[in-house]
């Protein structure tokens, strides 16, 4: 019998306490859901043998705290840095959830519904039982474990990016375990050899100082709704390729051995069109599933809004739009020239007429790969070896952790990222779940990848 099914009904308890905060850190009304989340991560960690702070960053207050936790090993053992997130995304639109979406419903499937049952809390928290189990049992060399829990991750992490590197000394530590990303299809484990950066940001047009008429003023006015199409449009080449000059400048495609690694690991474009009913025929032409989700970068348009949009029909010309735009980086590529160069194109191509406001730009995170051949991922993938025996496999992950990079650089430390998170998890939209399978994978993993750095 595995320790979550030794300890589930109690584990099942806790965890359902977690899920029930409503924790969107973007929304300044969640920041005392936020606090009280952090508050209650703070009390449960407390009998494991942390020092707790609840900490802000410089000239940040009023963001949802970041947990700082220490649990001081034996000298010359390894320093463990773990990181999770404890914030999740808007339940919107509330109308698709099946069940409420911030109480946990455990359905007949063996699947826990709910806003962050899997991303992040469920992926964190399973592991932190995991570690739990681990200092419990463990006789030999104990780890000093460091812990940060953040409550901005799903916005940008902007308050811990700005705090880590005033503490740098108390980040430092060997490797960095990080619980938020996907095994390979039927569960098979993976060890995230690599993320893209990101940078998301609003673009705004405006023209008249009014909503027109359309009759009186069409073909006269300019029109901004149109105007944001043909900006948007702008953006690429009819072949799917990025046409900002010098957007991608600096990228370098991937080694063989990376290359070779990521198709073993991938999914098939039917597998794809099963799971998201849709083909992958969207990117860059000529380039394969995986080029374009993991080594390649892009911009999508996240979001449009402008005009009338309710029953019926209202003839205006719109005073303005906006467009919700995120770009996704790869390694070499620098956040803020990339963002300069999509900046001096949107200002060349801005239509007649019309006044460009970029605003709201958040991320400004840099993407990194890591060598296979790190003794880590060696590490790992023994242990993975033995939690499943078809092996690891390693991916590129083509979504991003911002903050990664930067507890990378300020800690010093080899990132370890091994998930378990699987496509009907259906994370970020309605009816997001996690299966209490991946949830007891997880606690197993965290156990013994503690027990291997131990030894």
């Amino acid at each position: 019998m595995s320790h979550f099914e030794e300890q589930r009904e109690s584990i099942l308890k806790e965890y359902f306490e977690l899920l029930r905060f409503p924790t969107v850190g973007a929304e300044p009304t969640r920041l005392k859901d936020c606090v009280d989340c952090a508050v209650w991560l703070k009390k449960w960690l407390a009998p494991q043998g942390f020092a707790v702070e609840l900490m802000q960053a410089p000239k940040m207050l009023g963001t949802p705290p970041i947990l700082f936790a220490e649990r001081k090993g034996d000298e010359g053992a390894p320093v463990i840095l773990f990181y999770g997130h404890y914030d999740v995304q808007p339940a919107d639109p509330l109308d698709a959830w099946e069940t409420p979406p911030f109480e946990p419903t455990l359905k007949d499937n063996g699947r826990v519904y709910c806003r962050g049952a899997q991303d992040d809390k469920g992926q964190f928290f399973s592991s932190l039982c995991g570690m739990r189990n681990f200092l419990k049992s463990h006789t030999g060399n104990v780890p000093t474990i460091k812990i940060v829990l953040e409550g901005q991750e799903e916005s940008g992490s902007t308050a811990l990016t700005a705090l880590a590197p005033t503490i740098k000394d108390r980040l430092r530590a060997d490797v960095l375990l990080v619980c938020d990303t996907g095994a390979a299809p039927g569960m098979r484990p993976a060890i995230v050899a690599g993320l893209r950066g990101v940078s998301h940001f609003t673009v705004r047009l405006e023209a008249a100082s009014y909503d027109l008429h359309s009759g009186e003023h069409g073909g006269i006015a300019p029109n901004p709704a149109q105007g944001i199409a043909e900006l948007i449009a702008s953006l690429h080449n009819p072949d799917g390729s990025i046409a900002v000059r010098g957007f991608c400048d600096r990228v370098v495609p991937p080694t063989d051995e990376e290359r070779e690694a990521a198709e073993a690991a991938a999914v098939s474009p039917e597998e794809y069109e099963k799971i998201t009913g849709v083909p992958p025929v969207g990117g860059e032409q000529g380039l394969t599933l995986t080029e374009r989700n993991s080594f390649r970068p892009t911009i999508e348009v996240n979001g449009i809004h402008t005009g009338y949009g309710g029953p019926g029909s209202k003839t205006v010309i719109p005073a303005g739009a906006i467009a919700k735009i995120s770009m996704r980086l790869v390694p070499d590529q620098n956040p803020d020239e990339v963002m300069a160069a999509l900046e001096r194109h949107l200002r060349q191509h801005t239509p007649r007429g019309m006044k460009l406001f970029i605003e709201d730009l958040t991320g400004g995170a840099a993407g990194f790969r890591l060598p296979l051949a790190s003794p880590v991922f060696r590490l790992a993938a023994s242990v993975l070896g033995e939690i499943d025996p078809r092996g690891a496999v390693y991916q590129w992950d083509g979504a991003s952790i911002p903050v990664v990079s930067t507890l990378k650089a300020c800690s010093g430390a080899a990132p370890l990222l091994v998930g378990f998170g699987q496509p009907e998890d259906h994370m970020h939209s309605p009816n997001e779940s996690y299966g209490l399978n991946q949830f007891s994978r997880s606690m197993e993993w965290a156990e013994r990848i503690l027990e291997a750095l131990s030894s």
